[in-house]
């Protein structure tokens, strides 16, 4: 528990990809509200060094083996600092016990353990990694529960629906709606689609991203993990979850209450919105990036799915209310193909 007064201290989980770089942007500009206590990464020991300079850490994690030996190696790393190898490591630097908060944003089923060893060790999670709920939401949520933690989710339409859930019991909620861009693939015919290559799947109009999440987003298979996501965050059927094409990325989410009134929460398409409300949950921060100008014309569409050019999302759909590995089956093999897709083998 952070006391009155006291910075909330974090470890970030992913520290060099698209969300661990704007959490950084967030504890820069909270710097009397947030401390950075430690951080992981990959393989990308540079940019690790350089975050723990800047930060004045004295716990890393480099979860993969190659490069934490290089790191061990390199001298970029101050002799205080305690560099946590392999996937033991960050483990161990989840559960750290200098830390109030895990921001987990590892890509793919690396943040599974991670987040359980945190969630037993008391920490508030900020959950940004979906795949951590679609394999293991039983579990996870039976345990955050058992431990009396809270998740907190960072993507920006699990944050936008937490945010308009506050206060609202579920038997008054209809459906949850989650926005999506529609990616650069929104107006292509499927025979266009046929065609499409690695590099176009990453002309995301909207969003800065990492490739997988990227090409996740122009097949919308991201969608689909984030309704399974939401089915688990919320306690929400997925009969009861919808996705809603809007290509604008200013409406994150949509709450249907029961007597069709509807709550939708707005910002810009940047993700230190939903970041810093996380890390300061209950409290709010102030401005990180500049919010909408409602001085300058804005124009909000709205657009059903098509299922035939957007498979992925049916395909979610259908693991999501059969339940069981089925959500797990699903994530393994859009993991696997989206590989192949960059790598050029598909």
């Amino acid at each position: 528990m952070v006391q009155n007064g006291a910075r909330k201290r974090v470890v970030l989980l992913g520290a060099t990809g698209s969300i661990g770089e704007n959490t950084l942007r967030v504890i820069r500009a909270n710097p009397d509200r947030l401390e950075l206590a430690g951080i992981a990464g990959r393989n990308s020991v540079e940019e690790l060094a350089g975050i723990a300079r800047e930060f004045n850490l004295r716990h890393v994690s480099v979860y993969d083996h190659d490069a934490c030996a290089r790191a061990q190696r390199s001298g970029l790393f101050d002799r205080s600092v305690q560099i946590y190898p392999g996937p033991e490591g960050l483990r161990e630097i989840a559960a750290l016990p200098a830390a109030d908060l895990v921001l987990v944003a590892v890509v793919g089923i690396a943040g599974l353990e991670p987040t359980l060893h945190a969630i037993r060790a008391g920490k508030e999670i900020a959950l940004a990694s979906k795949e951590v709920l679609v394999l293991a939401g039983k579990f996870v949520t039976r345990a955050a529960r058992d431990n009396k933690v809270p998740i907190i989710p960072v993507d920006s339409e699990h944050n936008a629906l937490f945010q308009s859930l506050q206060g609202s019991p579920l038997r008054h909620v209809s459906r949850l709606m989650l926005t999506a861009s529609g990616g650069p693939f929104r107006e292509y015919s499927i025979e266009q689609m046929m065609a499409v290559k690695p590099e176009d799947a990453m002309r995301h109009p909207n969003w800065s991203m990492g490739p997988k999440i990227t090409v996740d987003c122009s097949t919308m298979a991201n969608k689909g993990l984030e309704l399974i996501e939401a089915h688990w965050l919320f306690d929400v059927e997925p009969d009861r979850i919808e996705v809603v094409v809007h290509p604008q990325s200013i409406v994150h989410s949509i709450v249907e209450f029961v007597d069709g009134s509807m709550l939708a929460y707005l910002s810009p398409p940047s993700m230190t919105f939903a970041i810093q409300h996380a890390l300061l949950y209950p409290d709010r921060g102030g401005v990180v990036d500049s919010p909408l100008d409602f001085a300058r014309t804005h124009n909000l569409e709205f657009h059903p799915p098509d299922p035939d050019r957007f498979p992925c999302l049916r395909l979610a759909r259908e693991a999501a209310e059969t339940g069981g590995v089925a959500p797990a089956i699903f994530n393994a093999a859009n993991e696997i193909a989206v590989e192949a897709f960059l790598k050029k083998t598909i």
